[in-house]
């Protein structure tokens, strides 16, 4: 079953996919969306924090050194799960692997919740669930951007972050509506229910097409084929003969052949030959550059900073955070589609800076808590800086990560691109706690500073890989007469730029849907209908 996307048959089961895959995400941002309010719930602080007077909760608070250990071993369990993801998925498959770091992830929650007043068990119990969050952040952008439709891979891929966003929303509503528990239910229901969203992702993901790409590298290229039929909604008994199929199977195919004759290993992520050492460099750059941003600052201590501000419930602001991050990323499957990669990273990283500028400045050149109308310059700015991050750098970077690396070496370089975004990820956790004391508000300078610096690496290294095939960006990649600032109008041998390979394909794809629709006794729409105006 299929609807028709520029002419192009899309098959539900693409979107399903995309759905389910993306939980993986969704337990990402759930994750590092519960520790904010958790760290301030009034139990937790009982049991895990230090007390001067026992049971006096107004004596209790957190040493710099417990809370960063608290906060980052997730992200020290989560730069090794990104390294053990890419074996993991290259051995077993991206679907399985999924579900086993789903079981790793289920057993760091139960490990969290069974915790009563060692505080160290319950940081091991985030350093497990890291390892699971780490290996399935690896995976997922991988499996969608090998098995999503390449005309809509970049909003499909997206949806990894706009779970992201929804899942650390759902954190903050679900603290707040838990936070008045007397008890330890009020962190134990929080974590608890992680549970569930490993359940939904782990049997969920059986249900869904394996990776033909994945099927063609183990000589499986029956089952690759039948892959990518149901991603394009083609009935089976069609897939050998349907024009789009037999097309992006010969590719595939070529591509796998000639990548088995130089199978990639860890060493060939560091080779400098087809750009291999310049795309893993690159996309590791760009995953750092991705934290560098500074949003994690706020998702992580977004609670505590509005406190300090003098806001009566920083739990509310947390979840207008939430709700922003999560609103907007919606437009930014939007502008990633529709106007590419490079130009969004760009403007987004100079939007992005400014407005931390402005929080900055304001924070340190006014006391916020003495000062209402700063604080709340402080957090439309806060507020600002997000909507500009959901849009562009949030799911941009995961996109690329998908779709810059060659198949031999993808899974290794996508492993290695996440672990740098997870030791960033780990120093800034664990950091910031002492950086904030030291420099308080003035941190957001050095956040506006590295904006800048993601959107100058993108002009000069970034590639614009829209709307191409995987192996036509590696094909790009590897053409030395094309550069990052050039790249838009890049296409394959044939076609005399990447709009004449957009229209041209669009053309050809809907002369065989009308093919197809005359043997199908004329179930779909004409090509003039279904085709657009090109654009």
């Amino acid at each position: 079953m299929a609807f028709y996307f520029h002419g192009l048959p899309i098959g539900w089961v693409a979107i399903m996919l995309a759905l389910v895959a993306s939980m993986g995400g969704f337990i990402f941002g759930y994750d590092t969306g519960q520790i904010s309010d958790i760290l301030l719930m009034d139990d937790f602080l009982l049991r895990f924090a230090t007390c001067s007077t026992p049971g006096d909760l107004s004596t209790c608070s957190f040493s710099t050194v417990r809370e960063g250990l608290i906060v980052s071993l997730l992200s020290i369990g989560t730069l090794a799960g990104a390294l053990l993801g890419a074996p993991i998925a290259d051995f077993l498959g991206r679907r399985h692997a999924l579900s086993v770091e789903c079981v790793v992830f289920t057993i760091g929650v139960i490990v969290q919740i069974t915790s009563n007043h060692v505080w160290q068990q319950f940081a091991v119990g985030r350093f497990i669930s890291g390892l699971g969050v780490g290996a399935i952040s690896a995976a997922v952008p991988m499996y969608q951007a090998e098995t999503a439709p390449s005309q809509i891979r970049g909003t499909l891929t997206a949806t990894y972050q706009l779970f992201i966003t929804f899942g650390i929303l759902v954190a903050y509503c679900i603290s707040i509506g838990t936070r008045d528990v007397s008890n330890s239910g009020s962190w134990r229901i929080v974590v608890g229910i992680g549970i569930l969203w490993a359940l939904i992702l782990g049997i969920g993901i059986l249900f869904m097409p394996e990776s033909p790409r994945w099927l063609a590298a183990h000589d499986r290229m029956e089952e690759a084929q039948f892959s990518l039929a149901r991603s394009r909604g083609i009935p089976k008994d069609e897939a050998k003969s349907h024009y789009i199929i037999v097309r992006e199977v010969e590719e595939i195919r070529s591509f796998v052949e000639y990548e088995k004759q130089v199978r990639g290993g860890w060493i060939d992520c560091f080779r400098p030959q087809n750009k291999t050492l310049y795309r893993t460099l690159l996309g590791m750059s760009l995953q750092s550059l991705q934290q560098l941003t500074g949003a994690n600052y706020f998702f992580y201590y977004g609670a505590t900073v509005f406190q300090a501000v003098g806001l009566s419930d920083s739990f509310v602001t947390q979840i207008i955070l939430g709700t922003v991050n999560f609103v907007c990323t919606f437009g930014g499957m939007y502008v990633l589609e529709r106007f590419g990669r490079r130009r969004p990273l760009i403007i987004g990283g100079i939007w992005q800076s400014a407005w931390l500028f402005v929080f900055a400045a304001a924070g340190t050149a006014v006391d916020p808590t003495t000062h209402p109308g700063i604080g709340k310059l402080m957090i439309v700015s806060a507020c600002m800086f997000i909507w500009g991050y959901a849009m562009t750098w949030a799911p941009g970077v995961w996109i690329l990560i998908g779709e810059t690396f060659p198949t031999r070496t993808r899974a290794k370089q996508g492993s290695l691109s996440t672990a740098a975004n997870w030791i960033w990820n780990f120093l800034l956790a664990f950091f910031t706690p002492f950086i904030s004391s030291a420099i308080s508000y003035r941190y957001g300078f050095v956040f506006a500073a590295c904006n800048l610096m993601g959107a100058v690496v993108v002009y000069f290294f970034l590639y614009e890989s829209s709307n191409l095939s995987l192996e036509s960006v590696n094909m790009m990649y590897t053409d030395p007469d094309c550069k990052p600032w050039t790249s838009g109008k890049w296409a394959p041998p044939g076609y005399s730029s990447r709009q004449d390979l957009i229209d041209k394909t669009r053309a050809a794809e809907a002369h065989q849907s009308l093919a197809s629709s005359a043997l199908e006794g004329g179930r779909i729409e004409k090509p003039s209908e279904s085709s657009g105006d090109g654009s």
